[in-house]
């Protein structure tokens, strides 16, 4: 996770001109994607900034749910096997929870990697005036 915030956090800082990322679609190693994706880095942006604040609050802004429809027995071995049913829930959704962060920071990562190749681009090179 904090590999995700950190990738967050460059993004954020880097990314000046958000506008720039108009357009511009997603490369993979230095070739566009034909996935038939029609995201531009903008959307992808504006949806990386918005997923911030969700991934932030983490579990205190899910409600409380009840349990509905589950009667409450307190047999032992009804319990042992609701536990081992619910540790296997819990570690399937934090491998998902694992792969979703990856996928974001990925994005974040190869986001920022275009938006400074696209600076590099418009901006007048060191060596030649600016005149």
């Amino acid at each position: 996770m904090e590999q995700y915030f950190s990738a967050i956090q460059k993004m954020e800082q880097e990314v000046m001109f958000p506008s720039l990322l108009r357009g511009v679609f997603p490369q993979q190693d230095g070739v566009p994607m034909a996935q038939g994706t029609h995201t531009d880095l903008y959307e992808r942006y504006q949806l990386l900034k918005a997923i911030k604040p969700v991934v932030e609050k983490g579990l205190a802004s899910v409600t409380d749910q009840s349990q509905t429809g589950a009667d409450t027995n307190t047999a032992s071995d009804d319990n042992d096997t609701m536990d081992a049913q619910l540790e296997e829930r819990l570690s399937h959704h934090l491998a998902g929870l694992q792969q979703v962060l990856t996928h974001l920071t990925r994005d974040t990562n190869a986001l920022t990697r275009r938006y400074s190749q696209i600076l590099e681009q418009i901006s007048p090179s060191e060596g030649q005036p600016s005149w």
